[in-house]
């Protein structure tokens, strides 16, 4: 629902609201565990705020004391995911004022390049807010390059950060342009309905 999000200036920090780790539901599948949990690609991409220089910021709340101290050593601040996540105008408030969302992906999404995205990245594109995040096959179907930018190793991910602070206004055009034509409530919903034959 475009009109529910309202993009506007630049925000301080790349921010995402997540779980540090999902325990649980990994699945073996010959030979390999894929798992079901964030934090493998977080630690994977830990030196990515201090190697982009961009500040960065989680509404997340790892439980584990070691973890936190680790994530504040490489330059993530970490917030309260609760109240940003109980309220739909929190949450709205939160997405609005980021600067762009910088996340990962799950383990399992990943390897086998399943095609995942995520549908709170789709409220960072609508509020106008540029999207870095880790590459699951999406960028087959979805445009990627500008407004939204995918990324497999760290390097890429830095490269993608600065590539966006650089020029802020044009990724946050892109991404509000990526939301209107790709995930508008009216192109989905329609897409459904045809595909379905009840339309």
């Amino acid at each position: 629902m475009l009109d529910l999000w309202r993009p506007g200036p630049e925000g301080r920090a790349f921010s995402s609201i997540a779980t540090w780790e999902n325990k649980g539901k990994n699945v073996a599948f010959r030979g390999e565990t894929y798992y079901w949990s964030k934090h493998v690609n977080f630690l994977a991409m830990i030196d990515v705020p201090r190697a982009s220089g961009e500040p960065f910021e989680l509404a997340m709340d790892p439980s584990d004391e070691r973890v936190r101290a680790e994530l504040g050593a490489h330059g993530w601040s970490l917030v309260d995911p609760r109240p940003i996540s109980a309220d739909v105008d929190a949450y709205r408030a939160y997405v609005e004022r980021s600067r762009g969302e910088f996340t990962v992906a799950k383990d399992i999404y990943v390897r086998p390049r399943s095609g995942w995205f995520s549908d709170r990245s789709v409220c960072f594109l609508a509020a106008g807010r540029p999207v870095v995040t880790q590459e699951t096959g999406f960028s087959e179907i979805i445009p990627s390059g500008e407004g939204l930018v995918a990324f497999s190793t760290p390097d890429e991910a830095v490269t993608a950060v600065r590539a966006v602070a650089a020029d802020w206004p044009r990724h946050a055009a892109a991404a509000r342009r990526i939301a209107e034509e790709h995930f508008a409530a009216g192109i989905v919903l329609g897409a459904m309905l045809d595909a379905a034959g009840l339309r």
